[in-house]
């Protein structure tokens, strides 16, 4: 039975080409993720353990939060007690902290966060081990600073030249005194990273004669242990020391953590397109079996018992399934190479290190692509093994005939009904119990639809009819051949379902979601700009006193973040300018009046004062950041709003009890309305600072939905596999269906339908069978992306579905476009058949 399993699979190298690339694509997908995440995980592991070579203790600290009087970080004296221990060769302290440099058109190179500044820490030999330095070198002056290769590199810039620095501060100019290579994960994330003298550093980032961090490097021979044990009551309660090896091991292990989530969020993506594959699998393995109905027929009548023509159909699948998944993960091997290019190209630099190809892909590999094609393959071998003997007597094929589906509607039907409560009650209830609720009930509902779509195919495929009858002949028959094998047809559109069930669901809930940010940014800000740090962190009290004197500026108030205690409960406020909140935002209010916050009283979200039984009138006994307490009065009541807090206060109640104000965003109102001169004049008031970003209202949505977008854009790609094995799967059943149909083709040629009719007739029967898995796929999508945003409602006030019709239609198209682009080949196959060599044909 192995050797005629063998001899089918080399018989029908063509039939299952498609079933090879399917799975091979699957299996691409898995092996190449493994490979991808394995490497990624090795790269940074060996990156965090080379920085933590030559440190025996690392000594970490920040400054007090709840003590702002308190000196912060470790003094030098610290660190010279350190250095003086027995066994430490030298104790190197560090500070940093945000740091951005403009490229020559005065945009900041990096993305805020990435963008870095420490300090130049140089040894008893001049040099300071965790940089090298490709020219010049490191700063030892107040007005000089080294930057990284690459952001020179983007910059222009050459040893010599002056450079702009932006800090939390003013912006700074100083000499570039060398250019340096570092494996320091704010540059391998594409940010940048700048040296200064460590007073300067200091004074930037801390307080003069202060370390955020000490790192201890031991004499030859020394013991990390005991180093660490003298080094802890040097350093007391006010910092944490660990070896520089167990740091390395937090940190790879840190490392393991943040990639299993990109790697089970790609696994999750691989088994989609496996799980679309199983279709295309069990299709061509039906269909094999029943154009060998006569062969397998023989086999029983000479002695073959069911159980041996199971294993014989099992047997091909295993080899189909061997061969595409050794093809498949060298493809992933070269998936992952990719991904990892892709990476740098972007900027996001991944350490230097070799692909890391372990036997746990290969193993997945093999184990993943033969069970799949074995599972897919189950079902069709048990049918053949139920081929009666006598059928061996027929002299064609078998023709495929509509059994009852009685007992699959039913459990169909059942199963569909459980999955659809499940998504009703999920949206009913909402948050992360209605979303799990949905995930269950969304697999139930489409595994239903599966059961049920040879079903559904005959109305729905009935409704494109009147769509067919100008195409002739060619569309009558096409339509017909559509709903021949209900089966098959079911099978070959559930590929495609699957795929446009999930691409829609996304694209509907971004199109609401994203609807909704809008609305939101539209409807609540009447400022013409808004200003931000692009580190994310806060303002300065100066940048807001810079702006109010601004050219035009009209109206200017800040979003102050704070916090109070009522009643020993906390509740987070913002400080506002009164007068000219209501100018840049639109606080709706319900009672009261905001001017009453120019006298001192509060102002609280409706939500809040219904929770907690506040009015106009109410006094509050609340504690401030200080600790000093006093009582405010509610003096008005406004709707809720995502860009201020729950309370509203004067920013002058606030800073007598915070002398270093947060402030997140500064609205600005200017005469005139936005416009380029209002932009450059605010711009200017900041010190052309690149690390400052001024952002108009297109840039405020764009900054809320571009997000969405980019993760849309993410997911269809991911999907676009699944999408392309569902193509596989059209092509697939096509070809066979032209195989089966020889006699039926010749005989139609024979009685004057031309050759460009019957490549007609086979096109519009992939366009017919591809709209229909995609009207099913877009249907249950739709729902889908309903009851998600449903669960969404609550934390975005201006939630309404919206429906992407002009995306919808391009899904539509695509469908059409795949049924043609499909139907190419089987076409061309079907009008280059010989008619009397066809007629004649079993």
């Amino acid at each position: 039975m192995f050797r005629t399993a063998l001899r089918n699979v080399l018989a029908h190298k063509a039939r299952l080409l498609m079933t090879v690339l399917a799975v091979m694509l699957g299996v691409a997908f898995v092996s190449g993720t493994l490979v991808f995440t394995d490497t990624l995980s090795n790269a940074f592991r060996a990156q965090s353990s080379k920085s933590y070579d030559d440190i025996a203790v690392a000594v970490t600290t920040a400054p007090n939060q709840q003590d702002p009087n308190a000196t912060p970080g470790l003094s030098e004296q610290t660190r010279q007690k350190i250095a003086a221990l027995d066994g430490v060769a030298d104790a190197t302290g560090r500070v940093n902290g945000f740091a951005g440099v403009p490229d020559k058109d005065g945009k900041l190179i990096g993305v805020g966060w990435s963008n870095k500044g420490t300090n130049f820490a140089p040894g008893r030999d001049g040099k300071d081990p965790a940089y090298d330095f490709t020219s010049g070198t490191g700063p030892v002056k107040d007005d000089q600073i080294a930057l990284d290769k690459d952001t020179a590199a983007k910059g222009g810039y050459q040893v010599g030249d002056r450079v702009r620095v932006a800090t939390n501060g003013p912006v700074e100019t100083y000499t570039l005194s060398g250019v340096f290579t570092t494996e320091d994960g704010a540059v391998s994330a594409g940010g940048s990273l700048v040296l200064f003298d460590t007073d300067v550093a200091q004074k930037l980032f801390l307080r003069p004669g202060h370390f955020m961090d000490i790192s201890v490097s031991a004499e030859p021979g020394a013991d990390a242990d005991r180093i660490l044990a003298a080094v802890k009551p040097v350093v007391g309660d006010t910092a944490d020391a660990q070896t520089g090896q167990a740091l390395a091991d937090q940190q790879a292990k840190d490392i393991e953590e943040g990639l299993s989530s990109l790697n089970q969020m790609l696994l999750g993506f691989a088994a989609i397109a496996l799980f679309v594959g199983v279709f295309l699998i069990s299709n061509t393995f039906t269909m094999l079996v029943a154009q060998r109905t006569k062969e397998l027929a023989l086999m029983r009548a000479v002695g073959a018992s069911r159980k041996q023509i199971t294993r014989s159909v099992l047997a091909e699948a295993g080899l189909v399934g061997v061969v595409a998944s050794l093809v498949g993960f060298g493809l992933g091997i070269g998936l992952a190479a990719a991904l990892r290019a892709g990476m740098n190209a972007f900027g996001l630099k991944i350490p230097a290190g070799d692909l890391v190809i372990g036997a746990t892909p290969l193993l997945s590999a093999l184990a993943v692509g033969v069970l799949v094609t074995m599972l897919a393959a189950w079902l069709p071998g048990r049918r053949a093994a139920k081929i009666p003997p006598v059928a061996a007597m027929s002299s064609v094929h078998a023709v495929a005939t509509t059994k009852s589906l009685v007992v699959r509607n039913t459990i169909g039907a059942l199963i569909t009904a459980a999955g659809l409560l499940g998504i009703v009650l999920g949206a009913g209830q909402g948050g992360d119990e209605g979303r799990m609720l949905i995930a269950g009930g969304a697999f139930l509902a489409l595994i239903g639809v599966i059961v049920l779509i040879p079903l559904l195919s005959r109305p729905v495929i009935a409704l494109a009819r009147p769509f067919l009858k100008p195409f002739g002949v060619a569309g009558s028959l096409a339509g017909q051949n559509a709903v021949r094998n209900p089966r098959r047809t079911g099978a070959t559109a559930s590929a495609l379902a699957i795929g446009l069930t999930l691409v829609t669901g996304l694209s509907v809930l971004g199109a609401t979601v994203g609807s909704a940010v809008d609305r939101m940014t539209t409807d609540q800000i009447k400022a013409d700009y808004m200003i931000t740090m692009a580190s994310g962190e806060g303002l300065s009290q100066a940048a807001l006193d810079a702006v109010r004197k601004a050219p035009g500026a009209t109206a200017v108030s800040p979003q102050q973040a704070g916090y109070l205690q009522v009643k020993g409960d906390f509740a987070s406020v913002s400080g506002v300018t009164p007068g000219d909140v209501e100018k840049v935002l639109n606080l709706h209010v319900i009672d009261g009046s905001l001017g009453s916050l120019a006298d001192g009283q509060v102002a609280v979200a409706e939500k809040t004062a219904k929770k907690r039984g506040w009015k106009v009138g109410s006094t509050l006994p609340v504690e401030f950041s200080d600790k000093k307490k006093g009582s405010l009065k509610v003096g008005a009541v406004y709707e809720d709003s995502e860009f201020v807090s729950p309370l509203l206060l004067d920013t002058r109640v606030l800073n007598a009890h915070d002398p270093k104000p947060y402030i997140p965003q500064i609205f600005v109102k200017t005469e005139g309305g936005a416009s380029a001169a209002a932009e450059k004049a605010v711009t200017k008031s900041l010190g052309d600072n690149p690390a400052i970003t001024v952002m108009d209202q297109k840039d405020i949505r764009d900054e809320f939905g571009g997000v969405i977008n980019m993760m849309l854009n993410i997911m269809y790609g991911l999907l676009a596999m699944a999408l392309i094995i569902a193509v596989l799967g059209v092509v697939n059943t096509l070809a066979m269906s032209v195989f089966e149909r020889q006699q039926e083709i010749g005989m139609l040629r024979a009685i004057g339908l031309d050759r460009r009719r019957v490549k007609r007739m086979v096109r519009l029967e992939a366009v017919v069978i591809s709209l229909f898995g995609a009207v099913v796929g877009i249907a249950l999508g739709s729902f889908l992306g309903w009851a998600i945003g449903e669960t969404l409602r609550s934390s975005l006030p201006d939630y309404a579905l919206v429906l992407p019709w002009g995306r919808i239609g391009i899904f539509l198209l695509l469908a059409g476009l795949v049924g043609v682009l499909a139907a190419m080949w089987p076409a061309r196959s079907a009008a280059k058949l010989n008619m009397l060599a066809a007629i004649k044909a079993e």
